[in-house]
């Protein structure tokens, strides 16, 4: 089912000229509803009120001919347009609410709010018109008289505000290991930017990392292969799809030279850090290739990757092994106009991969104080978690048109 609503999403988003949140609803009223053997009747009748059509059109969409109901969108305005003197603004003509037997509902917005917005909307008409129905029937104004208010002069000049959406409006973001350090950070870098994000972390804690309608915090071990596809699934269902991918969860073994090495936790390391990457980027392949503006992968990385020390093999090893994946993506997934990049971070001080007693055995081995072992590099200037998802939300930025 995911792969469908994110199919039909990437047609959404070509007919809006830009990428929208559509969620999922099949709970018992929607089954209800879309069963019926009327169905086609009485949804094609209208909104409650004039004023819903600004959130939900003014009819759904039946069944999935997205390029149908666009087509016939131009034509309802086309036959209503001497309605307006003057010139007018046509509005982008993909629907804001699908109604589908196997699917339920969907709802459309560029926002994951605006879409929550349409879905209370239309759930508040489902229960009208079948109480309506107990009665004399449910009818809705004419056509006419909803595009008045659709096309109104205080909804035209909405239009130029619309333009100035922020950077990631419409898009998704998939990050792991959301709950804390660098995944949290980046987390917060997409909302900010104004993706919907959907955070993955071992923690229960990442459900309510965030709140807000455009974040989904899923409490998943990225090691278990079916409780993360499920992950994955979920997400699609609850925004629509996978633009971005930010893999930020890891572990950092306890340092041991090679001879001394705990074999359970280089195993648990390989895992962690490499296994759970090759399994996420299969499950979110199928949704990154369709993303309307082009997948994105931002890889969290290490510079143990290029240099790595004495006594931290598990670590390093792993992570050069989710780097060499990284490379393989890149080459394999450009023809789907996927983009890979990676983010090597250095002593990032603010993760739970430095324990206090690690920052002092480091700084004492180096014979610096631990202020100074923050700041050791060439701008004498402690790198956060903040920092790093800064370079990260920059690497996932696309310039690039809809497909």
């Amino acid at each position: 089912m995911a792969k469908e609503i994110s199919d039909l999403r990437a047609v959404v988003s070509e007919i809006a000229g830009r990428p929208m949140i559509v969620k999922r609803y099949a709970d018992e009223q929607v089954a209800g509803y879309v069963g019926r053997s009327d169905l086609g009747q009485v949804a094609a009748q209208g909104p409650l009120t004039p004023d819903h059509v600004i959130r939900t059109k003014r009819v759904p969409l039946i069944g999935r001919g997205v390029h149908d109901y666009a087509e016939e969108y131009v034509n309802y305005v086309a036959g209503n347009r001497g309605r307006r003197h003057g010139s007018i603004q046509t509005l982008t003509g993909e629907p804001r609410v699908i109604l589908d037997r196997e699917i339920g509902m969907l709802t459309v917005g560029p926002t994951a709010k605006e879409a929550v917005i349409a879905s209370d909307i239309y759930h508040h008409t489902i229960g009208v018109i079948e109480q309506a129905d107990a009665m004399s029937g449910y009818q809705a104004l004419p056509a006419g008289d909803i595009f008045d208010v659709e096309y109104w002069d205080l909804e035209q000049a909405k239009l130029a505000r619309e333009k100035n959406a922020l950077p990631f409006t419409g898009e998704v973001a998939l990050v792991t290991g959301a709950a804390s350090g660098i995944g949290r950070a980046c987390a917060a870098a997409m909302l900010a930017a104004g993706a919907a994000v959907i955070g993955i972390d071992l923690s229960g804690s990442v459900r309510e990392a965030f709140t807000g309608p455009a974040w989904l915090g899923l409490e998943c071990d990225v090691t278990d292969d079916v409780a993360l596809k499920r992950a994955v699934l979920s997400g699609v269902e609850c925004f629509g799809g996978i633009d971005m991918l930010i893999p930020a969860a890891g572990i950092f073994a306890k340092s041991a030279p090679i001879a001394e090495i705990d074999l359970d936790s280089w195993r648990r390391s390989m895992d962690v850090n490499a296994g759970s990457i090759a399994a996420l980027m299969k499950f979110t392949h199928p949704f990154l290739r369709t993303a309307p503006r082009g997948g994105r992968v931002v890889l969290i990385a290490s510079k143990n990757v290029g240099a790595p020390g004495p006594g931290a093999a598990s670590y390093s090893s792993s992570k050069t092994a989710a780097a060499q994946l990284a490379r393989v993506a890149a080459l394999e997934w450009a023809p789907d106009g996927i983009r890979v990049n990676m983010v090597h971070p250095d002593a990032v001080f603010d993760t739970a991969l430095w324990s206090p007693a690690l920052l002092a055995e480091r700084a004492a081995k180096y014979g610096m104080t631990e202020e100074a072992y923050r700041k050791r590099n060439l701008l004498g200037t402690e790198v956060t978690s903040a920092t790093v998802a800064l370079v990260v939300a920059q690497e996932t930025r696309s310039e690039r048109a809809l497909k």
